[in-house]
Parts: structure tokens; C-alpha cells; sequence
């Protein structure tokens, strides 16, 4: 059952329609709103959801919103769904694209690609492996860092 999205959808929205995918654990979920919310920025040059701050955590980008709404979760699998939010056709081509890209993969697998990509890098700098932190990833960090994936360019 799809609900349409009327404002600009909040990150929440933004799992919900992932969960309506899979059923999945909350790493991987919070990897999966990271990339879509950062390929948003590098292919559409702006914040396509609100409350869409991510932070350099341990495990990689964790958007503390998000870690409010599944952390009683753990490590366990949150439930799959049944209500898919409807996005614009622009927001849906990318979370489709970021869907078929890492949809795939497992947590784990999703925190080892981010660990070695540049804006989580550059907002651990100073931290030690396993200190935790609570910096922001810079949106425009991401912005730059993917857009040259997708254009190929250093």
C-alpha cells in the first residue's frame, strides 16, 4: 500500500520505504538511508529529506534521528513494512538506483564500503578506531565525493 508523501519527506519516510523492501537489521538500514540521502546531494545538488543529518560513528554514518526511532531494536531484524511511502518520481528513480547499487549487501558489507569512502573518513579525523564520535558528515563532503564517482573525475 503506497502513502503518498505530500511535504518534503522526513528520513523517516526515507526507511520506511527501504523496510518496505526487506526486512533488514538497523545497520544496514541506516547505511541505506546514507547513500540515498548522499547521492542526493551529489546527483541533485540539495537536501531531498529533512532531518537528514548523518554522524561518524564506530560503525559508520548513523543519522541519530533514526537511531532514536530502531535502537530498542539492537542487532535484531526490523520487521518488513507494509506501507511504502510514495516520493516524487525523481526521489523514487534515486532510491531505486541506490536500492539496486547496495540493496544486496548486508550490514556489515555496507559499513566496510563507508569506512573507506572520504566523508566518513574526514569526520572520524582525530578519533581513534573504535572511539566513538559524534561529528557530522559534511553534505558537502558527500556532495563532492560521490558526484565524482558518477562523473569519474578526482
Amino acid at each position: 500500500m503506497a502513502t503518498a508523501i505530500k511535504k518534503q519527506p522526513s528520513i523517516e519516510d526515507l526507511a520506511q520505504w527501504f523496510l518496505s523492501k526487506v526486512p533488514m537489521t538497523h545497520k544496514k538500514l541506516q547505511k541505506l538511508c546514507y547513500y540515498a540521502v548522499a547521492w542526493g546531494y551529489a546527483l541533485y545538488g540539495k537536501q531531498i529529506f529533512k532531518d537528514d543529518s548523518f554522524e561518524a560513528w564506530i560503525h559508520g554514518p548513523v543519522s541519530p534521528t533514526l537511531y532514536q526511532k530502531y535502537k530498542n531494536n539492537g542487532w535484531e531484524i526490523i520487521k518488513q513494512s507494509k506501507k511504502t511511502p510514495s516520493f516524487s518520481e525523481e526521489t523514487t528513480y534515486l532510491l531505486e538506483s541506490v536500492w539496486k547499487t547496495y540493496g544486496d549487501k548486508n550490514g556489515d558489507e555496507l559499513e566496510a564500503i563507508s569506512h573507506k569512502e572520504a566523508p566518513w573518513k574526514e569526520a572520524r579525523k582525530g578519533l581513534a578506531e573504535d572511539e566513538r564520535g559524534s561529528n557530522t558528515i559534511s553534505p558537502k563532503i558527500m556532495t563532492t565525493f560521490y558526484k565524482s564517482i558518477y562523473t569519474g573525475e578526482d
